[in-house]
C-alpha cells in the first residue's frame, strides 16, 4: 500500500510529529530545519499535504512546486501568508486551525484588560527597575460594573464575555452573523447598533481581519467613545486604525490600550511604543505550551485526513462558503463526507445511489451535505481525481444516482444526518451521525444499531450473532495480532445480533479479519479508517 507524503515545513509541537510518524499509511518529511529554496526543490514535489505556519510563504515560487499537493493545513489561525486563489485554482485546499488557541487569546485579552485597568506594567517597571517605592502613583480602575463591549462573538469574543461576567463586568455583544441568543442565553445584551459599543468603557474586538473589519475603528468612531475609554485588539492587527490609535492616546480620549498585534510586525519601530498608556506584547495570542500542543494536534489530525481524503477539516476555499453558513453546519458536512467515506469502506464495491437524509435545522443546507457524502463515497474508489467542484458530476458519469431528503423535525437528535449507499450489487449500508455541543462528532447508528462512536482511526466492524463469550473471543484475537483496543462499542439488536465497533491502535492486517470472519458467531466482519 502506496503511503501518503505529509511535509512539516516549520517547526511545531512534537505532539503533532508524533501523530503523524505514528500512523502507517503516512510518510513523514519533517522539513522544518531544511533552507528554503532546498524544501520547494526538494520535498515540497513529492507532499501529498504540506503543514506551514508563518515561516513558510505559500506564493508563486512554492505552488509552482507543488506538483501533487491536494491540501495545505496552516497551523494557526491566520493565513496572511497563503495564497488561497492561487490553490484554489490547482485544486489545493487550504485549511487552517482557527480553534486550538482560543483559550490562549481569551486569557491574554483578560491580562491586557486587567493590565490597562490596573496599570501594572508601569508599577512594575518603577518597582522593579527604577527601584521606586510609590504607591500613590499607581491608582487604577476596576472592572466591576464597567460596561464592556465585545465586537465579535465568536469562539474568543463569546468566552471574554464569559469571563467578563465573572468580573461582575456589564457586557454587551455586537456581532451581525450571529443568533442573539448566543449571546442572551448567556446573560450577555447583543446590539445591532454599533454606537452602543462606542459608548462602553473597555472596548475589546474579536474578529477576523477582512475588508469589512479593516480599520473599523477610526477617528470617528473614537470620537463618539466616552472619555478615558479603554481599547483591547488581541485579535488582528489594523482593525483598528494605528494612527487614530495613537492620537487617542496622546490626547487622552483613550486612557488607556492593550495591543498584542500590529499592521506591520515586528513592530519594533510602531509609534505605539513611544505612549506611557499602552500595554503591549509581540503577537503573544497563541503562545502557551497547551495551545501549541493543541494546534499541532489538530494541524495533523487534520493533514491526514486531507491526505486520505477522508475530509477536510475548516477548509478556507471550498465551492460552499464557510462564511456564507452558520457556524454549526461545516462540522456536519465534515461528518455527511465521514459517513459518506465509511459506508464505501464497507461495502467495497461499486456505488449505484447514495441517498443523503438530513434532519432537523441542517436539512436546509441537505444539497451540501450531499455534495460532501459524495466526495467521501468516491474518494474510495478515485482518490485525487475527486473534488468538492467535480463531485457530482463524476457521479453522473458513472450514473450513480444521488437522492437528497430533508426533514424538518428530527428523531431524538436536534439535528442527524444519514447517508444510506447502495452498491451494484445489491448491498446496503445506512450510517447516521450527528454533532453535539462543543462540535463532538459521533456516529449514533448503524444499519439500525444504535451506537456512540467517534468517527476516526482504524475500526473493525464485528456483526455476529448475540451470544456469550464472543467479545472475548473477539478480544483475544486482536491481541494475539499485536493491536491494543483504544475503544469498544456495542449495538444490539431484538433479533438475537449484536454489532461491535472497534478501535485499534495500529494496522489491521487481512490474516486479522480472516480469523475473525471464521469465528463461529460471526456473520460479518469489516474494517474502515477514518
Amino acid at each position: 500500500m502506496s503511503k501518503h507524503t505529509i511535509v512539516v515545513c516549520d517547526h511545531i509541537h512534537e505532539s503533532g510529529l508524533k501523530i503523524l510518524a505514528s500512523d502507517p499509511e503516512i510518510e513523514l518529511i519533517n522539513a522544518a530545519d531544511e533552507p528554503k529554496d532546498l524544501l520547494l526543490e526538494k520535498y515540497i514535489p513529492v507532499a501529498d499535504v504540506a503543514i506551514t505556519r508563518s515561516s513558510t510563504d505559500v506564493d508563486e515560487k512554492f505552488l509552482a512546486q507543488a506538483k501533487k499537493m491536494k491540501a495545505i493545513v496552516r497551523a494557526g489561525v491566520g493565513v496572511d501568508n497563503v495564497d488561497i486563489p492561487g490553490c484554489s485554482k490547482l485544486g489545493i485546499v487550504v485549511m487552517n486551525v482557527p480553534t486550538a488557541n482560543t483559550i490562549a487569546a481569551v486569557e491574554l485579552t483578560m491580562a491586557h484588560m486587567l493590565a490597562c485597568a490596573r496599570k501594572f506594567p508601569y508599577a512594575h517597571n518603577h518597582l522593579k527597575l527604577e527601584r521606586v517605592w510609590r504607591r500613590q502613583d499607581w491608582y487604577g480602575t476596576e472592572l466591576k460594573d464597567k460596561k464592556l463591549g465585545i465586537i465579535g462573538f465568536g469562539n474568543i469574543g463569546s468566552r471574554v464575555g464569559k469571563r467578563a461576567k465573572a468580573f461582575e463586568m456589564d457586557v454587551i455583544a455586537y456581532d451581525p452573523y450571529i443568533e442573539p441568543s448566543k449571546a442572551t442565553d448567556l446573560d450577555i445584551a447583543y446590539t445591532t447598533n454599533f454606537d452602543d459599543i462606542l459608548a462602553c468603557d473597555i472596548i475589546t474586538i474579536h474578529t477576523p481581519k477582512t475588508e469589512e473589519t479593516i480599520g473599523m475603528i477610526g477617528r470617528e468612531e473614537i470620537a463618539k467613545m466616552k472619555d478615558g475609554v479603554i481599547l483591547i485588539n488581541c485579535a488582528r492587527g489594523g482593525l483598528y486604525d494605528e494612527e487614530a490609535l495613537y492620537e487617542g492616546l496622546k490626547s487622552g480620549k483613550i486612557a488607556m490600550a492593550g495591543i498584542d498585534v500590529f499592521s506591520k510586525e515586528p513592530a519594533t519601530d510602531n509609534p505605539l511604543l513611544d505612549l506611557d498608556n499602552v500595554t503591549v506584547t509581540p503577537h503573544l495570542g497563541a503562545n502557551t505550551k497547551e495551545s501549541q500542543r493543541n494546534i499541532a494536534v489538530q494541524a495533523a489530525e487534520n493533514a491526514i485526513a486531507a491526505a486520505k481524503g477522508i475530509a477536510y477539516p475548516n477548509a478556507l476555499n471550498l465551492p460552499i462558503k464557510e462564511s456564507d453558513l452558520p457556524d454549526f453546519v461545516m462540522p456536519f458536512l465534515e461528518m455527511a463526507q465521514k459517513i459518506g467515506n465509511m459506508c464505501a469502506q464497507v461495502l467495497k464495491s461499486g456505488s449505484k445511489s447514495i441517498k443523503m437524509m438530513a434532519e432537523g435545522p441542517v436539512a436546509e443546507y441537505v444539497d451540501s451535505l450531499a455534495t460532501f457524502a459524495t466526495v467521501g463515497v468516491l474518494n474510495e474508489s478515485l482518490a485525487d481525481q475527486i473534488n468538492y467542484v467535480n463531485a457530482e458530476y463524476v457521479a453522473k458519469e458513472r450514473e450513480i444516482e444521488i437522492v437528497k431528503e430533508a426533514t424538518a423535525d428530527s428523531r431524538g437528535f436536534k439535528n442527524l444526518v444519514t447517508v444510506k449507499l447502495t452498491a451494484q450489487n445489491g448491498q446496503v449500508i445506512r450510517i447516521s451521525g450527528t454533532v453535539f455541543e462543543g462540535n463532538i462528532q459521533r456516529i449514533v447508528d448503524i444499519d439500525g444499531y444504535t451506537l456512540d462512536l467517534e468517527p476516526k482511526g482504524r475500526l473493525i466492524l464485528f456483526k455476529n450473532n448475540d451470544q456469550p463469550g464472543v467479545i472475548g473471543d473477539v478480544g483475544s484475537l486482536i491481541a494475539e495480532a499485536g493491536l491494543n483496543i483504544a475503544d469498544f462499542r456495542l449495538g444490539r439488536d431484538n433479533n438475537g445480533q449484536a454489532l461491535a465497533v472497534v478501535r485499534v491502535d495500529g494496522t489491521v492486517e487481512k490474516e486479522l479479519i480472516e480469523k475473525l470472519a471464521a469465528l463461529p458467531a460471526c456473520i460479518s466482519v469489516k474494517s474502515v479508517s477514518l
